[in-house]
C-alpha cells in the first residue's frame, strides 16, 4: 500500500529500493520560493544503516510489508535462541547475530516481539523492563555514600547492571531493557 508524504510519522516502516526502512525523523518543509518538501531520516532495518532522504511533496512511497509477531523465547541451542509463535506454537531458531543487543535480557519463557519482513526476522523487541536474579554481587562497601553509590551486579542472563550498595545476591531486581538500569528491587 502506497502511502502519501502527509501521511509521514515517525516509526512508520517504509520500502525503498527493495529494503525495509523505519522513518526515525521527518520534518514538513515550506520554503517561500519553490514546492514543499518533506526532509527525513530513514533507518535501514535490515543493515541498521542510517538514510537522510528527501521527498517531494505529495509523492508516494510503498509502506513495508512487515509483521509484528508476539513470541516466546523458550531455549539456546548452540548459536542459535528459539523462539515459538504464542498463537501457532510454531518455533523459529533465529542466530545470536539476528537478536544481537536484547540477547542479554533474555529469560526462558519471556514475551517478545519480533518483527518479520518477507519471513526474515529483523528486529527482536523486548518488553520494558524485565526481572531477573543477582547471581553474583560484591558486598557493598561503606564509605564515600555523598552520591549515589553503586556496584556492578550479574544477572541470570548474564548482563551486568549498576545496583545500589544495598543489593544482595541472590535477590530479584527490575532492569529497563532501554537503557539498562536497574528500576527497583522486587519483593
Amino acid at each position: 500500500m502506497a502511502v502519501d508524504t502527509s501521511q509521514f510519522r515517525n516509526g512508520l516502516k517504509i520500502e525503498i529500493d527493495g529494503e525495509p526502512f523505519n522513518m526515525i525523523y521527518f520534518q514538513h518543509v515550506k520554503p517561500g520560493k519553490g514546492g514543499a518538501f518533506v526532509r527525513t531520516k530513514l533507518k535501514n532495518l535490515r543493515t541498521g544503516r542510517v538514510l537522510d532522504r528527501t521527498f517531494r511533496s505529495g509523492e508516494k512511497v510503498d509502506e513495508a510489508d512487515v509483521e509484528e509477531t508476539k513470541m516466546q523465547y523458550l531455549y539456546q541451542d548452540g548459536d542459535h535462541l528459539v523462539f515459538m509463535d504464542t498463537k501457532t506454537f510454531e518455533q523459529t531458531p533465529l542466530s545470536i547475530e539476528q537478536v544481537g543487543e536484547p540477547r542479554k535480557y533474555l529469560k526462558e519463557n519471556l514475551d517478545v516481539k519480533i518483527l518479520f519482513w518477507r519471513g526474515e526476522a529483523l528486529s527482536v523487541e523486548l518488553p520494558p523492563f524485565v526481572e531477573a536474579r543477582i547471581t553474583q554481587c560484591d558486598p557493598g562497601v561503606k564509605g564515600d555514600t555523598a552520591s549515589a553509590a553503586t556496584k556492578p551486579a550479574t544477572l541470570e542472563t548474564g548482563a551486568v547492571v549498576q545496583v545500589p550498595l544495598f543489593i544482595k545476591e541472590g535477590e530479584v531486581v527490575r532492569v529497563d531493557t532501554r537503557t539498562g538500569e536497574y528500576v527497583e528491587r522486587v519483593n
